[in-house]
């Protein structure tokens, strides 16, 4: 498949300024994409431009991945309704090296060059940049920017010329790379296109030289209609630490059956005619849910590796009652307490009591009326009782859980 047709199969184009995509089925470019350090960690929103940059990377593309060290301090105003926060310079240098080295990981399979923006902003002088790069930016260009018109006449704060000035700053690093590294193409996400197209502008009035931007669609959970990745539990981290392992496998999961198709196709490298195959498994059997949980192994063995994934499996079998807890290790048990509190019970102690010590319940009562309400299972099955019985433990352990949420749960140990 050529790229211009792999980039329609996966639903990876938004908007493009090629006359014709086919253009890059034929002649190999240079292509930049870049994240600020806003974090010490992308997210798996970031993770779908990764894929994007991944493709044309295979396709025989050379990158150029940028960090952005200088763009970071001030931070992309588009879709803020106030200005971020300042991060001081050693947090961002932090920051910087947490990004870098998820762009290692996730392409530590291919050849590509890593940039910080801040490298050449040091060396610009502030009359210069005017002189040289200010006056070829019309004004009214700036201030028809959606972001501008919201913010400029607001009562509060309103928009400061710091955050005016960013697109002004990306477009003079569309420019430099350019320059300095025959970047011809920027690849970028949806929200990141006016800011594109301001280098676009600069480079052809400046230097007159032809350069692109391909975007990719915004992607959104379908069945919450909230920006991908975030969640009750906030956003979905590439870091472990971050997000564990095993709740990052576990999101994968727990995505509902609408559009898992289309995140099979963004989230992973696998071909076409696998991606039909497992959909016509899923669909012969919706309730093993096989989708989800091919989806989830690929994209959690892609950011975490295959040991980490195996673990968080396992861990995962073991909260849902796929495996029985009676096989518990030690290993095991560390990796559970990670996700889990793990309670030791002690002789007398009411189940109400264990839910209040394990955060289930606010208060004995509040304990007590949830077992009467059936909203407590052991070993995902429904309780109505005070305490515990032997035939509850599996080996020397049992889960207890509110509702069905593997996160509202505790593991109980004699």
């Amino acid at each position: 498949m050529k790229l211009s047709e792999e980039l329609k199969y996966r639903g990876l184009i938004y908007q493009t300024t090629y006359k014709n995509l086919a253009t890059l089925d034929n002649k190999n470019v240079t292509f930049y994409f870049g994240v600020d350090p806003s974090s010490d960690s992308m997210t798996i929103g970031n993770l779908a431009a990764i894929m994007l940059v991944k493709l044309f990377l295979k396709h025989g593309h050379k990158g150029v991945l940028l960090v952005g060290g200088a763009t970071g301090m001030i931070g992309d105003p588009d879709g803020k309704k106030s200005a971020r926060p300042k991060i001081s310079p050693k947090i961002i240098k932090n920051y910087k090296e947490g990004i870098k080295a998820e762009y290692e990981r996730l392409l530590k399979d291919k050849d590509f060059t890593l940039v910080d923006n801040y490298d050449w902003f040091k060396k610009i002088k502030y009359i210069d940049f005017l002189n040289e790069i200010g006056r070829h930016v019309p004004l009214r260009t700036m201030l028809s920017r959606d972001f501008v018109q919201s913010r400029i006449n607001t009562e509060d704060e309103g928009l400061s010329y710091a955050e005016f000035s960013y697109s002004l700053i990306q477009a003079y690093d569309f420019y430099f790379l350019n320059q300095y590294f025959d970047v011809t193409l920027q690849l970028c996400g949806a929200d990141q296109w006016g800011n594109s197209i301001a280098g676009v502008d600069l480079i052809r009035r400046k230097s007159s030289h032809e350069v692109n931007v391909l975007s990719l669609p915004l992607i959104v959970n379908k069945s919450t209609g909230i920006k991908f990745g975030k969640s009750e539990i906030g956003a979905i981290w590439l870091n472990e630490n971050k997000t564990s392992v095993t709740k990052f496998y576990q999101f994968w999961i727990n995505l509902a059956d609408q559009h898992i198709e289309d995140y099979l196709k963004i989230y992973t490298t696998l071909p076409k005619r696998e991606i039909d195959q497992i959909m016509t498994n899923h669909q012969a059997e919706p309730s093993q849910r096989i989708a989800q949980h091919i989806l989830a192994k690929e994209v959690t063995t892609l950011v975490h590796g295959e040991d980490k994934t195996l673990a968080a499996i396992k861990v995962s079998q073991f909260l849902t009652g796929e495996r029985s807890l009676s096989e518990i290790n030690k290993d095991d048990l560390d990796l559970i307490s990670q996700e889990i509190p793990v309670i030791k019970l002690m002789e007398n102690l009411s189940i109400a009591n264990i839910l209040v010590e394990a955060g289930l319940a606010s208060s004995l009562t509040e304990g007590r009326q949830l077992l009467k309400d059936q909203a407590i299972r052991i070993n995902n099955k429904k309780v109505n009782k005070n305490n515990f019985e032997s035939g509850d433990f599996e080996g020397q352990y049992l889960i207890l859980r509110k509702g069905k949420a593997f996160k509202d749960s505790a593991l109980i140990k004699i």
